[in-house]
């Protein structure tokens, strides 16, 4: 409790002087009062207890020294020289005093009414001594005191010998110590009621990263920031020098409570007693009274007239105290309530007036009395700037539980009570908690003293709940008379409040009267001292005994009083967030007023607040609803981790089960708590709370500073999943509290320790209960300082911990990873101990442990224990040992405990030393793991890393899951294929000396390795050596000598070797960039070594697919030949086996050389393909090359582009295609055509020519035209992009008549630029040609007709996008005149879909022929008419017509002129058209006249009712029509309706299509009148026509006249199973019926299984389309029973099927020689999916989307597929096939020669499986694409599967 006083100490007055005063003061007192005997009666009263009248005295009279002088007298007259200091005093002080006197003292009633009648009012003060310390001047108050000066700051400095000025320092020194004696060195005596006799009891300091306590022996007791944690040393050491320079700051942080203020007294004490010695002065200052102080000061008015003035000399003293700075210490109690002044400078000096905060900056920084020490209390918070970042922070906790047990011992002296006492304490958790806090350990002593007599055993615990009703207990206690006034209660309630919210925590005596006073003097709730506002300036101050009482009393104030509102009340049920900087305007005094308003809140305070409020316990239940509801709205809302521990406080105050419920459910599931504080207080309000809570919780304590104890506060939360304790600067000793409370909570999952700087001890302390957590996921101790020896300790926990799979130690981490147990002991129960033991066996056995120690500093030594430890461990996935100092001999050690130590993944030993001379010894693993797949060094690059394969058992499972045994291996037993090994000594600076030694090393392990010396210092010397090793390697793979100085010489080295080695199949060399490789096949496991991902080193089984028709590839770049090297080189590869494939690239090839290089060709029979890449060709070099033809019969195709890339492909055998001839961006010009077209054309069969982007032009392409009969073109000749204009297309079609083996022409001269010529071998009988973008000119018109004209065979014309308007048509039109009967010309333009059908038919007037198709769609912008030429008419005619073209005439002169031109007309289409009245009513009279229409369409079109009504009179008038299709057009019910009129007498209909019109009853029954005559009817389709049931029965009773049906559509209707019941009925009366769609009609079961009995009687069904109905397994097991054995198409998709149904149906299938396409999508058909044993032969595509297909069909589904060799779309997409089904569908791929698009989207395919659909395809597939999109395959390996295999496609769209 706070109880320090400031201000000048009295001089030691004479006390016989006073002895000798006192009666004659006496006697003149009670003359002048008139009350002698009053006075005597008091002094009687008051000599029976002196010792309580010494303490009112002190109280009054803080100033006052008491403690020598009075001992000489007798009793009474100390009495009344006592009760004379007190009348001089003051009226107010003499008042007060009454007051206590009557109050706690036994006074006789006589005398009480005479001493508050007389002397506790203001007029019973004499008026000569009625003045108060107000108007008491300085001098009183100081008497005794001489000073020379009137401020110490002012006077001048004085020069005064050496001997004077030390003799006055002295002097001052011990006038110093004897103040500080007499201030904290009283005891306090039995009468006053807080003051028992104590001994003091330190609380827990942390100090950085040390925890120390305080010995009641040798004084407070703190560590060092370097000591090791838990040495207790002394106390000097607080003030120890960090550095012989600079500021010595000492901040002391604790919350309130926690005896900051007493600790600050209690080395004021031991300084008296002589036990701080280092110190010679030490001056204590309190920041609430320096906020006071409202002048600037100097620092000697603040040492000297502030604190203590010296007797004389003090600017000699001050001169001594600035010489000796290091032996002054200097206390500032309570810097959080320091007010900021607006000025932030610094002092310039100690005599420059500051405030008092710049004063202590000042001290802080060594600007003023630099050398001193300074040591500032505060609570914790934002800190000042004025503090120096250098500061030492000393963290101030409470009481664990044995300072609490001997705090209670001491507090009670009878034995009993003790005990008594320590039992409540013990069995009461909650009472442990609060006391914690020693201010509050000291609230509730005082309660159980009061409590323990009058209860049994536990109830007086229950009474003290919470820190709220611990207050009102104490109150209740402390009450002299055991009654507490209300009235005085809600005054110092009131003037508690009025403090806090003013700022204010010291009363003058002016702000409290005397009676209110005497009432906290006498509960003991106020304490006095000294004030000081400026020098000078002196009175006496009072406060409440701590500012949680004052908070407290607030509370009770805003509970109590009628002023105080609900509203205002609720507003103070706040939270603060942190103690931040404070300003004049506000201090921060409210910080646990919410947690006192809530405990006063509780039910349990009612009859107390109802006692001081005077009002019913109904007022008050209204009062505490008002703070519950505010309390309720915080526990919802998200807060800040301070403000949810004050929340905690608040909500555990309130002894609410439901509201800390509410808060408990409202924490979100990640808690933050971070860069604050906190207390065990603080945990254990978390932990009530969290208790209350269901769901588990992630705990986060991050940089939060935490009291050792404070974790036992976590003990049995079962809540906490996760605790994270980063940077909490937790110590040993905090560790042994968690590790306890730990054990406790077995559900934790993970745990940080990051960022505390642990040491060992601390660490193995943690480990040790890794046991006891069997959820435990992670446990993080990364940055802890642990040394090697504690590391080899935490490995072997590793090793030996069932549950621990990784441990990782690198520069600043350290981390466990565990795996949780599947059974713990718990689960086991009652299970026998064998059985146990077998389960824990086998557990280890499958347990994978991963060791990372990174940077670690492990020797040689070390890893010999690290090895021994590790050989009786679990199976080591990976082991990480780089970055340590291992050298050569610890490397080797750990390469040859390889094969021991059980490794399925990685062995890294990089950057520990290895030299090129011990390489070698790495390499023993090779031939001692079985398992290893790859070893890579290198050198240069630290690297040294063992990669290991899975081993024998987990291979054979990869095998199995594979499936890819017999037929994948070529006829090789199962067996596991061999091993394959990656040796990669790269960058080493080896050299040819090192050569044989790394061979004998490596033996014959390197049999199918991968081999890489790249980056080596070998030479040609080095590469010639190991070209005679290399047979005795085994057959490598691959061997890379890349980067090795190889000159030419030693490149024909290697090539007699690739010659000479069978294993040996690709040589690939750069000569420039010193890249070389030779690799044996690329295919299979070989593959890899050209590019596929390590990981699939272990993963994927060797798929030896056919080899005997592997080729030899050899590939020399960035070498320059000439003739003599290119002829050695031809020379040399004669002797390799073939196929062979060459690649070449040079810089330049001459055209010596290159026909050097051509005549060696027939030498070179075994070559398959040659390559030039990237090589400069000649102009003249496309002569040689056209002329290879003849020169090479073997020559297939040749291929040059851009004169850079050349390529000649060669027959194999006896193959006898057509050669194909291609020069693409060559820059042929016209007089290259001629000498180029007389070499081709002495090729027997030229099958395709590709002339495209060179430089022909017209000229070039007429001549090429000219020469074109001559040349032996079969297939194609492509012309694109060679500069060439209309002229050129005008050419072409001159040029048909004389090319009768031309099929068909295309040129477009748009931006594609493209011209083609297609050939056939045969004479054709018509030419189509295609002319698009050619921008026709109105003069061009009449030459193209002229052309057209003179092409005997041409049947077809296409114009797009020609610039043909609408007179230039009617222009060709009329000029056309085709030899050939029919002839068709369509026109795509912009103007078609604009001008409308009325002009389009005006168009068709002008034709010279008869029309005899018109087909118009204006969306698609397209005219297309069928011309039939009769003979040839006589000019007058063509006059006669041309003269009648005026689009203007009349409408009848235009339907006259269609008439004529129509004649003949036998199709009309009209698409996408809106038809006007004009233009129906021109079809109508159109209509009528046409005899010979057969077929007329109007599709997707709209008109008026009016024109619907013309075009149906023209449609009943057309008698022979054969097919009408009139779907998806706009037309209502109503002119539905009258569309119907138009069936009446349509005979001879065979075609009818309604689609999307609205059917209703009446139009339904008009159409199905009409349906009844049509017996020839072959096709009708009625699809989304609204048809029901009853509609369908109408319609199937028509059907039944139909009996030349073949085809039925009435998908998308609801005619539901009546309407399939009645249609079953009809069906098989019709007997040509070949296809039936009945999809989406809400089919079920009954109509189902009814519609297939009647669809096995239909013999001649081909089609059947029954998908988005309900119809269920009953339904396919009907149609199994008897499909149709012409059925070519089956659709059942989304149709309930289950895997009986599609195995009845399979069944059904098997065999049927039609069937083309199946689709079963959208069925769950799980297992039951399709197994043929016969196949389906015809099958070309199969529709099994969505389906639940997975890997365990995936067998019996690939076995069928191989059995439909006509397959060409499978969909398997959204299906469940992993790569299991992946590697059987790969195995089949090579067997289905007709694939071409395989969807497998939205499965479970892994980049291991793509990757064998890859392999699959490289085995001759024709497969185009094979889709991939969102399977489990990282972008990465999309990438790299794509590069290998571009027909995999992964993207979202399809290509």
């Amino acid at each position: 409790m706070r109880s320090l006083c400031y201000g000048n100490n009295l001089q030691i007055q004479l006390r016989a002087q006073d002895m000798a005063q006192g009666q004659l003061l006496m006697d003149h007192v009670s003359f002048q009062l008139g009350t002698t005997n009053l006075w005597s009666w008091l002094v009687r009263l008051l000599s029976k207890d002196p010792e309580w009248l010494n303490a009112k005295v002190k109280f009054f009279l803080p100033k006052m020294d008491l403690s020598s002088g009075d001992e000489a007298q007798d009793t009474t007259q100390r009495v009344m020289l006592q009760l004379r200091r007190l009348h001089t005093q003051g009226r107010a002080t003499w008042q007060a005093f009454i007051h206590c006197v009557c109050m706690e003292l036994d006074v006789p009633l006589d005398l009480e009414v005479p001493l508050l009648s007389t002397w506790g009012h203001g007029d019973g003060f004499p008026s000569q001594l009625g003045a108060g310390e107000e108007s008491q001047p300085a001098s009183q108050l100081h008497h005794g005191l001489k000073r020379p000066h009137q401020s110490c700051g002012s006077s001048p400095r004085l020069k005064q010998c050496k001997n004077h000025q030390l003799e006055l320092a002295r002097r001052y020194l011990k006038l110093l110590r004897t103040s500080a004696q007499q201030r904290y060195s009283r005891i306090p005596g039995p009468g006053q009621p807080l003051a028992f006799h104590q001994a003091y009891i330190p609380p827990i300091l942390q100090w950085s990263r040390t925890t120390a306590p305080f010995s009641a022996q040798d004084g407070a007791v703190v560590g060092d920031p370097k000591a090791e944690d838990d040495t207790d040393v002394s106390i000097r050491d607080l003030f120890s020098t960090r550095a012989d320079k600079g500021p010595r700051v000492t901040v002391l942080l604790g919350k309130a409570g926690m005896g900051k203020t007493t600790l600050a007294h209690r080395l004021c004490q031991r300084w008296a007693a002589g036990q701080l010695d280092r110190f010679q002065a030490l001056f204590l200052f309190e920041f609430r009274q320096l906020n006071l102080i409202t002048s600037s000061v100097t620092l000697p008015q603040l040492l000297f007239d502030l604190y203590l003035s010296p007797e004389a000399g003090p600017d000699s003293v001050f001169q001594y105290l600035e010489e000796h700075a290091g032996g002054v210490l200097l206390i500032f109690d309570g810097l959080d309530q320091a007010l900021h002044s607006h000025s932030s400078t610094e002092p310039e000096g100690p005599e420059a007036p500051s405030p008092a905060l710049a004063l202590f900056s000042g001290l802080c920084r060594g600007t003023i009395l630099p050398g001193c020490w300074v040591l500032a209390t505060s609570r914790p918070g934002k800190l000042p700037d004025c503090l120096p970042t250098e500061a030492a922070t000393v963290h101030m906790w409470g009481f664990d539980r044995p300072r609490v047990e001997e705090y209670v011992g001491r507090f009670f002296s009878d034995q009993e009570w003790q005990e008594a006492a320590l039992a409540e304490l013990r069995e009461n958790r909650h009472l442990q908690s609060m006391c914690a806090v020693p201010a509050l350990c000291q609230v509730t002593c005082l309660c159980l003293h009061h409590l323990l007599p009058g209860n049994s055993p536990g109830q007086s615990a229950a009474l003290l709940p919470t820190v709220t009703q611990n207050y009102v207990q104490m109150v209740s206690t402390l009450s002299p008379r055991g009654y507490l006034p209300p009235e005085s209660l809600l005054g110092l309630s009131e003037m508690a409040l009025r403090g806090l919210e003013t700022g204010k925590v010291i009363f003058s005596v002016g702000d409290i009267s005397p009676p209110m006073v005497a009432f906290g003097a006498a509960l003991g709730l106020l304490t006095s001292f000294c004030i000081c506002t400026g020098p000078g300036h002196q009175g006496i101050g009072y406060a409440f005994t701590h500012l949680s009482l004052q908070e407290f009393f607030a509370a009770l104030y805003l509970m109590a009083s009628p002023k105080v509102d609900k509203n205002v009340l609720a507003r103070h049920v706040t939270l603060n967030s942190r103690w931040v900087l404070r300003t004049k305007a506000r201090l921060g005094l409210l910080d646990h007023l919410p947690t006192f308003l809530a405990g006063l809140a509780s039910c349990a305070c009612r009859p107390f607040l109802s006692h001081v409020a005077q009002q019913d316990e109904m007022w008050v239940s209204d009062k505490q609803a008002a703070v519950m509801l505010a309390l309720r709205k915080l526990a919802i809302r998200r807060l800040t981790g301070p403000k949810v521990v004050a929340l905690c406080h608040c909500v555990g105050e309130t002894q609410e089960p439901e509201l800390a419920s509410l808060m408990a459910q409202s924490l979100p599931s990640h808690l933050s708590f971070h860069n604050f504080p906190l207390t065990y207080t603080d945990l254990s309000a978390l932990t009530n709370i969290l208790r209350h809570r269901n769901a588990s919780i992630h705990l986060d304590f991050e940089g939060c500073p935490l009291e050792p104890h404070c974790p036992e506060a976590l003990a049995g939360c079962k809540q906490i999943e996760n605790l994270r304790l980063a940077g909490c600067k937790i110590t040993a000793r905090g560790i042994s509290h968690l590790m306890q409370a730990l054990r406790l909570c077995p559900q934790l999952e993970e745990i940080s320790f990051q960022d505390n700087q642990l040491k060992d001890r601390a660490v193995l302390n943690i480990v040790e209960v890794l046991p006891s957590l069997p959820r435990l996921q992670k446990l993080d101790l990364s940055r802890s300082n642990v040394s090697v020896s504690t590391l080899l300790c935490l490995t072997k926990v590793a090793v030996t911990c069932p549950t621990v799979k990784m441990l990782q130690v690198r520069e600043t981490d350290l981390i466990f990873l565990l795996s949780p147990p599947t059974e713990t002991a718990a689960e086991l129960g009652a299970a026998p101990d064998l059985q146990g033991n077998a389960i824990q066996r086998k557990e280890a056995q499958s347990r994978s442990l991963a060791l990372r120690l990174l940077q670690c500093q492990l020797g040689i030594h070390d890893v010999q224990e690290l090895i021994a430890q590790l050989r009786e461990g679990p199976r080591l996935e990976e082991v990480n040992l780089s970055g340590n100092q291992l050298d050569d001999e610890g490397c080797r050690l750990m390469a040859e405990a390889a094969s021991q130590l059980h490794i399925t993944r990685n062995l890294d030993l990089s950057n520990n030393g290895l030299s090129v001379d011990r390489v070698h010894c790495m390499l023993s693993a090779v031939n001692t793991c079985q398992n290893l797949a790859e070893l890579h060094i290198s050198l240069l690059h630290k690297t040294v890393v063992f990669t290991f394969a899975p081993e024998q058992e987990e291979q054979e499972g990869i095998w199995k899951r594979t499936a890819l045994r017999d037929s994948l291996t070529h006829q090789v037993p199962f067996e596991l294929p061999l091993r394959s090994t990656r040796i990669r000594l790269t960058h080493c600076g080896l050299q040819a000396k090192h050569l044989e030694q790394l061979c004998r090393a490596l033996g014959g392990s390197c049999h199918h390795s991968h081999l890489d010396l790249s980056g080596n210092a070998l030479g040609d010397e080095g590469v010639a050596q190991l070209a005679q090793l290399l047979p005795g390697l085994g057959a490598l793979q691959s061997l890379n000598l890349s980067e090795n100085g190889l000159s030419l010489d030693t490149v024909f080295i290697l090539i007699q070797c690739f010659s000479t080695l069978q294993w040996l199949l690709h040589l690939d060399i750069g000569f420039e960039s010193q890249h070389v490789v030779l690799r044996g096949d690329r295919r299979g496991r070989d593959r890899l070594a050209g590019g596929c991902p390590p990981e699939f080193l272990a993963g994927v089984p060797f798929l030896a697919f056919d080899q005997c028709c592997v080729p030899k590839s050899f590939c020399l770049r960035q070498c320059q030949l000439e003739p003599l090297n290119l002829t050695r080189l031809c020379e040399t590869l004669e002797k390799c086996p073939g196929p062979l494939e060459v690649e070449l690239s040079f810089e330049v090839l001459s055209d010596q050389s290159l026909e050097t290089l051509l005549q060696h060709l027939p030498r070179l029979p075994q070559l398959s393909l040659l390559q030039l890449s990237q090589t400069r060709l000649s102009p003249k070099s496309l002569l040689l090359l056209a002329d290879l033809f003849s020169l090479c019969p073997r020559v297939q195709k040749v291929d040059i582009r851009s004169l850079y890339h050349m390529t000649l492909h060669f027959r194999s055998g006896e193959e006898h295609e057509g050669e194909c001839c291609g020069f693409t961006g060559c820059g042929l010009s016209q007089e290259h055509v001629e000498p180029l077209c007389w070499l081709l054309s002495k090729c027997e069969d030229l099958n395709q020519l590709d002339l495209s982007a060179n430089m022909l032009g017209d000229d070039g392409l007429r001549c090429l035209l000219e020469c074109l009969p001559q040349l032996p073109i079969s297939g194609s000749l492509d012309l694109s992009h060679n500069s060439i204009s209309l002229e050129s297309a005008l050419g072409l079609v001159k040029t048909l008549p004389s090319c009768p083996h031309i099929r068909e022409a295309s040129v477009n001269l748009g931006s594609e630029q493209s011209f083609w010529i297609y050939f056939s071998r045969k004479e054709e009988a018509g030419k189509t040609l295609r002319l698009s973008q050619c921008n026709l000119m109105p003069e061009h018109v009449p030459r193209l007709a002229t052309h057209l004209n003179q092409a005997l065979k041409l049947t077809a014309l296409t114009l797009t996008q020609c610039g043909l308007g609408l007179e230039q048509l009617i222009v060709l039109l009329s000029l056309l005149r085709c030899p050939v009967d029919l002839f068709t010309l369509r026109v795509e333009e912009p103007w078609v879909g604009k001008a409308g059908v009325l002009a389009l038919l005006r168009v068709c007037t002008q034709t010279s022929g008869n029309i005899t198709e018109i087909s118009i769609s204006e969306t698609q912008q397209q005219l297309c008419l069928q011309l039939e030429f009769p003979p040839q008419e006589n000019p007058e005619a063509v006059t006669l017509r041309l003269a009648h073209c005026d689009l203007e005439t009349h409408h009848s002169l235009l339907a006259g002129q269609l008439m004529e031109t129509c004649a003949r007309l036998q199709q009309l289409s009209l698409s996408q058209v809106n038809l006007c009245d004009s233009s129906s009513l021109l079809l109508k009279n159109l209509l009528v006249s046409l005899s010979e229409l057969k077929t007329f369409r109007l599709t997707s079109s709209c008109m008026s009712s009016k024109g619907l009504a013309h075009l149906t009179f023209g449609l009943r008038n057309c008698h022979h029509l054969e097919e009408l299709d009139l779907s998806n057009n706009q037309f209502g019910e109503e002119d539905t309706e009258v569309l119907m009129t138009v069936l009446e007498g349509k005979c001879w209909l065979k075609k009818l299509d309604l689609s999307h019109l609205p059917l209703g009853s009446s139009t339904l029954a008009m159409f199905t009148q009409g349906l009844s005559h049509m017996t020839l009817l072959q096709s009708l389709r009625l699809s989304r026509n609204g048809i029901c049931d009853v509609g369908c029965h109408q319609l199937s009773e028509a059907l039944r006249a139909a009996m030349s049906l073949k085809e039925l559509g009435l998908s998308h209707n609801q005619i539901r199973d009546t309407g399939a019941q009645h249609l079953a009925a009809v069906l098989p009366g019709l007997p040509e019926l070949r296809k039936i769609d009945l999809s989406g009609n809400g089919i079920g079961p009954a109509g189902g299984t009814r519609l297939a009995e009647s669809l096995t009687l239909c013999r001649h069904l081909e089609e059947l389309m029954l998908g988005y109905n309900v119809l269920g397994d009953t339904t396919a097991l009907g149609l199994a029973q008897g499909l149709p054995c012409c059925l070519r198409v089956l659709h059942l998709p989304s149709s309930r099927l289950g895997p009986k149904g599609a195995l009845s149906l399979s069944q059904a299938l098997d065999g049927c020689p039609h069937v083309e396409e199946i689709s079963l999508a959208e069925n769950s058909l799980a297992r039951g999916v399709l197994h043929f044993c016969q196949g389906l032969p015809l099958l070309r595509q199969i529709d099994l989307v969505s389906c639940e297909i997975d890997n365990h069909t995936a067998k019996p589904l690939a076995a069928s597929l191989v059995l439909c060799p006509a397959l060409e779309e499978i969909l398997l997409s959204w299906n469940l096939l992993g790569d299991e089904a992946a590697a059987e569908l790969a195995r089949v791929l090579p067997q289905m020669g007709r694939l071409k698009r395989m969807d497998l989207e939205k499965n479970r395919i892994t980049a291991c499986g793509a990757w064998l659909l890859a392999e699959g395809l490289a085995q001759g597939s024709g497969i185009q694409v094979i889709r991939l999109w969102n399977n489990p395959i990282s972008p990465t390996m999309v990438q790299h599967l794509q590069s290998q295999e571009p027909r995999l496609d992964f993207a979202f769209f399809d290509k």
